[in-house]
Order: C-alpha cells, then sequence, then structure tokens
C-alpha cells in the first residue's frame, strides 16, 4: 500500500465501508480528512452543513436509510457538544452511527488546550450513555483497525452511535495501512428450544398481540413478520415511531403503540394475554409511561425478542426472553405451524376495525391538520419519507399517515424516539440527498422547525431537488411550545409562562433561503398548496397556521384547562 497522510487514509476506509456521502461542519482540528474527501471527491461527497446538530441528526437519518452506519465529522469542542443531540438520538433510536471528531495535537492533551474535551468522559459508554464506545486514534497506522472496530460496534447486536476522536497531528502523519475488509453485522438467531416454548405460549393464548419496531429490519425481515402474522391471525402494533415496520394498509395491522395512542388499543394491550415484543426496547414512550405493561411483572404473558442482550430484562421479567437479530427473528418465527382455526379472530377483526375508526376525526376550522394528513398521503407517491421532529403536531402525522411496510420502499419514518427538537428538517434534507428519487416531506413545529431551520440553505446549496423526487417542509406555527403549553394547562391551569414563541415569517424565510413558499390559514387552499410543492422547481415550504387551541390530534387547550379546574377547583 502506498504511504499517504492518515487523513486520506481515513476515507479510503470510508469508501471500503460503503459510504459514499458523509455529514459534518468543516473544523480546523481534521483539514487533512477534508482534504481527503477532496482527493476522492469523484468516489465519495462531503456535505458541509450549517450547525452540528443538523449534521448529526442527518447522519442519524442516513443510518436509519441504509441500515449502515451513518457518518458525521466534527471538529473539538463546540462542535463536539453541538453534535451530541444527534448522538443522543441515535443511541435510543437504536441507529448505527459514527461520529468522528477532530481533537487538539497530541503534544497539547491534558492541558486544557483551546477547545479540548475528554470525549471518554463526556460520551462514556454504557447502558444510559450517549455512545456503544469511544476510541481515540494515537498511531496513523492503526487508524483502519480503529475504523472497522466503529464499524463493526456500530453494527452488532443493537446497532447504534460510536465515537471516533482524532488528534489533529496523527492525521498528518503518513502510513502504508492497508483498509480493512467491509464491516457486516452478525445475524443471531433465537434458540430453537425458545421457539418451540413461543409456539407453545400461543397455542394457550386467547388474546395475543404483537408489538414489532426497532432498529435492524430489512426488507426480508419485514416481509417474514407479515407471514408470521398471517399465518397465525395476529395483530400487529408498531413500536414509537416505527410505524412503517408493519405495512399500515394490512387487514391486521392495529395502530401504532405511542405517543397520542388510541385509547381503544391502549385498553387491547392492557387486555391481551400474551405480548410478543418484537425488536422494540418496551421504554416509556411504547408503555405509555409503563402503564401498558406494568414493570417487573406485567399481567399478560411477555415474550421480548430482541438483538441486544442488555436490553433483555432490564425493565420486564418477562416470561420468554430471546436474543436475536430481526430479520432471523421473523424468519424464525414464520416457520412456526399454526393449527387449523384460532380462538382469537374476533379480536383481531376488532382491532384492526378500531385503528380505522381511529381515521374519523371531527372537523376543525378553520384549518384541519387530519385533512391535511390526508391529503399528503393521497396527493404524495407511496414510496415518500415522512420525518418529524418533536411536538404535539406530530400526532397528526402519526395518527392519518399510512405507512407502507419497509418491505416495499424501505424506511419511509424519520423521526426520533429520543423526543429531540430540531430532527426533522435535517432528516428530510439528508434523505432528498440520498435519494434524489424519492420525495420526503417534513412535518415541523414552529418552534421545532427554528431550532435547524438553517439547514434549508445545505438543501439549496447541494441541489436536493434536482432528482425525481421533491422536498417539501410543512410549517405548523401555533405561535406556542405546544406540548409545553398542553402540560402547563392541565398541572397549572390557566397559568402560562415561558412557552410563548414570537416567529418570523416562514415563507418569507424559506424564500429567502432559495425555497419556494406558501401560507395555508385555510384547509380548502392547501390542497393547491401542496400539488405545485410536488411539481418540478426548488424545495418548497408551506407555512400552516393553527389557533394554539387546536393542541392535538384529540382534544384542545380549552378542554384540557377546564379539566384541570374542575380537578383541582383552581
Amino acid at each position: 500500500m502506498t504511504s499517504r497522510l492518515a487523513g486520506h487514509a481515513l476515507v479510503e476506509c470510508l469508501i471500503e465501508q460503503g459510504i459514499d456521502t458523509a455529514f459534518g461542519v468543516p473544523g480546523e482540528s481534521y483539514l487533512a480528512v477534508l482534504d481527503g474527501f477532496h482527493q476522492h471527491r469523484d468516489r465519495i461527497r462531503f456535505i458541509a452543513c450549517r450547525q452540528e446538530g443538523g449534521a448529526a441528526f442527518m447522519a442519524e437519518a442516513q443510518g436509519k436509510l441504509s441500515g449502515r452506519p451513518g457518518i458525521c465529522f466534527v471538529t473539538r469542542g463546540p462542535g463536539a457538544t453541538n453534535a451530541s443531540i444527534g448522538l443522543h438520538t441515535a443511541f435510543q433510536d437504536s441507529t448505527p452511527m459514527v461520529l468522528f471528531i477532530g481533537q487538539v495535537a497530541s503534544d497539547q492533551r491534558d492541558r486544557e488546550a483551546f477547545q479540548e474535551v475528554d470525549y471518554r468522559q463526556m460520551f462514556g459508554p454504557g447502558t444510559l450513555g450517549m455512545a456503544k464506545w469511544v476510541g481515540e486514534v494515537h498511531d496513523p497506522h492503526r487508524l483502519p483497525e480503529y475504523v472497522a472496530r466503529a464499524f463493526h460496534t456500530a453494527l452488532q447486536g443493537r446497532p447504534g452511535p460510536v465515537v471516533l476522536v482524532l488528534p489533529e497531528d496523527m492525521l498528518t502523519q503518513p502510513t502504508a495501512a492497508a483498509v480493512l475488509p467491509r464491516a457486516e453485522a452478525a445475524q443471531a438467531w433465537p434458540a430453537p428450544g425458545g421457539l418451540r416454548t413461543l409456539r407453545e405460549m400461543l397455542l394457550q393464548a386467547q388474546r395475543p398481540f404483537v408489538i414489532a419496531g426497532g432498529s435492524g429490519w430489512d426488507a426480508e425481515g419485514a416481509k417474514a413478520l407479515e407471514r408470521f402474522a398471517e399465518n397465525w391471525q395476529l395483530p400487529v402494533g408498531c413500536g414509537f415511531r416505527f410505524q412503517d415496520t408493519f405495512d399500515n394498509r394490512h387487514p391486521l395491522y392495529a395502530g401504532d403503540v405511542g405517543i397520542g395512542i388510541n385509547p381503544k388499543l391502549a385498553q387491547r394491550v392492557k387486555d391481551a394475554d400474551l405480548v410478543i415484543a418484537l425488536g422494540v426496547r418496551l421504554g416509556e414512550m411504547t408503555t405509555s409511561g409503563y402503564t401498558l405493561l406494568t414493570p417487573p411483572r406485567p399481567k399478560q404473558k411477555l415474550v421480548h425478542i430482541h438483538a441486544g442482550p442488555e436490553e433483555l430484562g432490564r425493565v420486564y421479567a418477562a416470561d420468554l426472553l430471546l436474543q436475536a437479530a430481526m430479520p432471523a427473528a421473523a424468519k424464525a418465527l414464520e416457520s412456526l405451524t399454526a393449527p387449523p382455526s384460532l380462538p382469537w379472530t374476533a379480536w383481531t377483526e376488532a382491532a384492526h376495525a378500531d385503528y380505522e375508526a381511529n381515521h374519523a376525526a371531527q372537523p376543525v376550522e378553520p384549518l384541519d391538520m387530519a385533512v391535511v394528513m390526508k391529503t399528503v398521503q393521497r396527493l404524495a407517491p407511496a414510496d415518500t419519507v415522512y420525518t418529524n421532529g418533536a411536538g404535539n403536531y406530530s400526532g397528526w402525522l402519526h395518527r392519518y399517515v399510512r405507512y407502507h411496510g419497509l418491505q416495499h420502499h424501505g424506511r419511509t419514518q424519520l423521526a426520533p424516539t429520543s423526543g429531540a427538537m430540531g430532527y426533522g428538517v435535517p432528516a428530510a434534507v439528508a434523505a432528498a440527498l440520498l435519494h434524489p428519487e424519492r420525495t420526503v416531506v417534513n412535518v415541523a413545529g414552529d418552534g421545532d422547525f427554528l431550532m435547524t431551520g438553517q439547514e434549508l440553505a445545505t438543501a439549496t446549496g447541494y441541489g436536493a431537488n434536482r432528482g425525481a423526487g421533491r422536498l417539501v417542509s410543512l410549517v405548523v406555527d401555533n405561535g406556542t411550545y405546544g406540548t409545553i403549553r398542553m402540560h402547563q394547562e392541565r398541572e397549572y391551569p390557566g397559568r402560562v409562562s415561558g412557552s410563548d414563541l414570537f416567529n418570523p415569517d416562514f415563507a418569507a424565510l424559506a424564500t429567502a433561503y432559495g425555497w419556494r413558499s406558501a401560507r395555508v390559514n385555510r384547509t380548502e387552499d392547501f390542497e393547491a398548496a401542496f400539488a405545485e410543492a410536488l411539481r418540478p422547481g426548488a424545495p418548497m415550504l408551506i407555512h400552516l397556521k393553527l389557533d394554539a387551541d387546536v393542541s392535538t390530534s384529540r382534544t384542545t387547550l380549552s378542554a384540557i384547562r377546564d379539566a384541570a379546574r374542575q380537578r383541582t377547583g383552581h
């Protein structure tokens, strides 16, 4: 192998791992790597973002879409702290990702040099940490070894983020070290004895329910899950913000088990006598604050199948624990033979009927978000990618958009289970740049959008709308941090503090970034605006003005306040 700068060798390692796009904010601490991107610009590109949080969100979205680690480069100190929000999102969402951080030169370490941070302490690995592993490369000849380990660690077991720290002087040293082969995730299969036990539990059940989700799925695994559900006529719900794991149009689909859950679905999970949790972590959001399944020993019989051994038994003392990769687990479940007749077919049919009924909504004037979401679904292509951050506004997207199973189009839902505000815009930009043939629709709240809205410039600069797909952002503007306002009215009715927002003209802001834009205040004006967004041209932002009282897809602030006052007597 010919000697070259270690920074160039790092880029070669990424290419060998199948990476053709990296996101980041440039910094003087890794100039040699940036020069490596220039050296290999015909094989890999570096997308320069406007803030490290946005760059890290883009890399996290890349990991979700590709199943390979998303790649982010940031500089030391402030760059790393800004990027931490994307790292935390990748950890809680179990998304493979590698965050490369430039570091001070080796001869300046441990002096609190300019922007110096100890990243092992900052991101230290652990079950409640922010990274699966934090490594620092001091020897340029071992750089390929560290990169290969980073990819293997990000992919194995429960996928997640890895941090690799790069001292500035190491990157400028020559090395002839050869790159190492492409890393692949090992496919662990469930124990045969456990599968026999699971089948026996199914045969004894009267009201079974499947909750599927998490990361690590592929198209074949999703197809196998569907066949398993069909063989046994099982109702399937999807875990919080993993609604594209199972085709929402399928007659066995029961709805999303997350924030704003259909009350009838919540009761159904509680009434089940057997819950098969497949790939989901069974965290606070999926369990409605640990109430659908009561820890540590739920009243339902519980089968928990997960790729990460550290997740099994962490919260719930399940009746059966199986460690397996999701594609392997689903294919194994598909092989379980069902009896000729099953006692729960009416239970399954009722679960889907409840899901269908949940699409009905009371009309809202002047802007009805239920109609807006249904219009988006009707007009957008079937393989559209939907993105959002955190906020009550996302409830309309989750409730009224029917996600196709990932076996049809790959991932179509990009949303943070970590509840990170500002995720949706960068994720949408990343999806549009990585898949220019696909339409991408971002739905953002006003507070959510202003966290990372400057990444509109990244979309413009790198030509996000040059392919056949379209990039659209819907900004739901109600002039308040809606989720916080909802909780205030519930706990301290009428005592509003700190949750008001003072917003710019979002349409004018989008125009300044080179986007098309439109303002929509009434339901009847939305369809024409969205149809225009789907026509060729620059990306488009649609500013939706919503009354602040319209709090969620199920209630209003007034109703929440009145109920709180009746409860408290204030």
